[in-house]
């Protein structure tokens, strides 16, 4: 497997990826900032904690992407097609899960979006257990 293309698209994904979740960790700040009722309001602790865990894992995830380009250029043999879908599929689904469930949220029952975050969290684990398994 060429391994440019593959750190150009971890690098892209993850550094876009990690703007992305800086823009909404800014937009989460000034909401809580403003003490908009949507944000911080009591029936919204759920929303509140759903939005939080996108922005975490988001950005961790996004880090997790970069760090693959990282290793991979430094270790080519690392690259494998399976591990590198892995990883992107993880940036969309475990973040958009919590998004997309705060953004529905109902009470205290997080929105049905959550149902993409187990796929999500299983996505990350088979990326980087995929690329350890390739580390010799």
């Amino acid at each position: 497997m060429n391994a440019d293309p593959l750190v150009t698209r971890h690098l892209r994904a993850g550094l876009w990826g990690l703007f992305a979740f800086l823009v909404l960790g800014g937009v989460l700040e000034t909401l809580h900032a403003t003490k908009s009722p949507y944000f911080v309001d009591a029936g919204q602790e759920t929303a509140r904690l759903l939005f939080r865990l996108a922005h975490a894992h988001g950005t961790l995830v996004s880090l997790v992407n970069v760090v693959y380009a990282l290793v991979v250029r430094a270790r080519p043999a690392v690259a494998t097609a399976a591990a590198s879908a892995c990883l992107l599929a993880s940036l969309v689904l475990l973040p958009l899960g919590f998004l997309v469930g705060g953004l529905f949220a109902h009470g205290g029952d997080p929105g049905l979006g959550i149902v993409l975050v187990p796929p999500g969290a299983l996505a990350l684990a088979a990326g980087i257990a995929l690329a350890a398994w390739r580390v010799r």
